[in-house]
């Protein structure tokens, strides 16, 4: 396998930012940054399996992104987490978010902000490997049943 570029290392360096810990960032910090990470893995998916027009790939994403997808996505992976990657999203799902789900019940919405929180946590402790891993785990879980709003609580 080729040796890629570490673009979080990349970006610390090019603007002088110091490395932290990630158990010290707040879970919505975690979501934040777990959102855009999220983002770009299923947009690198998308546009490395075929050459659609733009507006088809954005239409997909937008359909793999949502919080309802997310939190299927998190059902469908959730007995594959180990203890620690169970306790960073109950941190992420169990935080206080100053916005609304717009599109999704609460629940949902929290389960997603908790998916987010560990995508965050494993971008930012640099288990890449395993934040791929468990999107792909996710993403053929869910391919077939697409995004299906649960009730379970985990």
């Amino acid at each position: 396998m080729a040796q890629g570029v570490d673009l979080r290392h990349t970006i610390n360096e090019e603007f002088s930012l110091k490395e932290q810990d990630a158990n010290l960032y707040s879970p919505l910090n975690l979501a934040f940054i777990g959102d855009s990470v999220f983002d770009l893995v299923v947009k690198t998916v998308l546009i490395g399996t075929a050459n659609r027009p733009v507006n088809v790939l954005q239409k997909k994403t937008s359909s793999v992104v949502k919080a309802d997808s997310q939190s299927a996505m998190l059902d469908a992976i959730y007995d594959e987490l180990s203890e620690e990657e169970r306790n960073i999203y109950r941190r992420g799902r169990n935080s206080k978010p100053n916005t609304r789900a717009k599109n999704a019940d609460m629940q949902s919405y929290l389960k997603a902000t908790g998916f987010e929180a560990l995508m965050g946590y494993l971008y930012l402790k640099d288990r890449t490997e395993r934040l791929s891993e468990l999107v792909r785990l996710g993403l053929e879980r869910t391919e077939d049943t697409g995004a299906r709003n649960t009730t379970k609580k985990k």
